[in-house]
């Protein structure tokens, strides 16, 4: 009896290591971080698009089979050719940062699959991009209005692909090449406007002081006037007779004329200071 058991027991061992070679990798499943699976039930309902199986070990029957999907931010670059307003063929180069959402992806490998960006992601950004760039001139998109145009292409975007579960994260105009002659022209121009915008400063600046001094000036005018006013020969008098009283207060001796100054004012003609 125990020579049957011990070849029973290898058979089984034997039976186990072969059907781990055949169907290891469709058993045991791994989930690494920035990536979630979903699960395809073979005989029981097909895609289960409700649950999301987060990252880490998973042991799953042979007959099923796990869909993992990276869920991180990706960044892909594109290289287009469109046509500003005024019909003049411009290349762009751009870069799209973008991934699905997370709870989600059980509809999205349902509708459209892994390969998401070919399909949806990348024809959105071509089509919405030649519409956006077709409203405005080349010197907009090569200056003065990139970011405005960024915006408008990552907003138009993003409301298309959201309903099919991808999160756009970003739109960036990373390079536009014109031709030559037209980026000369259009540098140049930018260069008249900056020299213009520095002469305007420069004059605002130079009547801001002239401002200033006359301002400046008003005050001085308008202090002298009170001054005027104010300093009458009444007063004149009265100082001076309060000054002549201050001076004959004086230890040094003096001589003092009454009433042979101007305004009748005494006059001090002079004292020894050695007395």
């Amino acid at each position: 009896m125990e020579n049957q058991g011990l070849p029973r027991t290898m058979v089984i061992v034997i039976v186990s290591l072969i059907f781990l070679v055949l169907f290891g990798s469709s058993i045991f499943y791994t989930i690494e971080p920035g990536e979630k699976g979903v699960i395809f039930r073979k005989f029981s309902g097909g895609l289960d698009k409700e649950k999301i199986y987060e990252q880490g070990f998973h042991v799953i029957a042979p007959w099923n089979t796990l869909h993992i999907y990276d869920v991180k931010i990706n960044e892909t670059f594109e290289k287009m050719e469109v046509l500003s307003q005024n019909g003049l063929s411009i290349k762009i180069d751009l870069s799209f940062r973008y991934n699905p959402i997370h709870n989600k992806i059980g509809y999205l490998h349902d509708e459209i699959g892994r390969n998401y960006v070919e399909r949806i992601v990348k024809p959105e950004i071509r089509s919405v991009t030649r519409e956006v760039i077709g409203n405005y001139l080349p010197e907009e998109l090569y200056s003065t209005k990139r970011e405005a145009i960024e915006d408008e292409i990552e907003s138009l975007t993003r409301a298309k692909v959201g309903p099919k579960y991808i999160t756009l994260d970003a739109i960036l105009i990373r390079d536009v090449t014109l031709p030559l002659t037209l980026r000369t022209a259009i540098e140049q121009k930018l260069k008249q406007e900056q020299e213009a915008l520095e002469y305007d400063f420069k004059i605002q600046k130079a009547r801001k002081e002239a401002e200033r001094k006359q301002i400046e000036a008003n005050g001085i005018a308008e202090f002298q006037k009170i001054v005027n006013r104010t300093i009458t020969p009444q007063l004149l008098k009265w100082k001076g007779v309060e000054a002549t009283q201050e001076i004959s207060k004086s230890p040094n001796s003096k001589v003092i004329v009454i009433g042979n100054g101007d305004g009748d004012l005494p006059i001090i003609l002079g004292g020894d200071s050695g007395q």
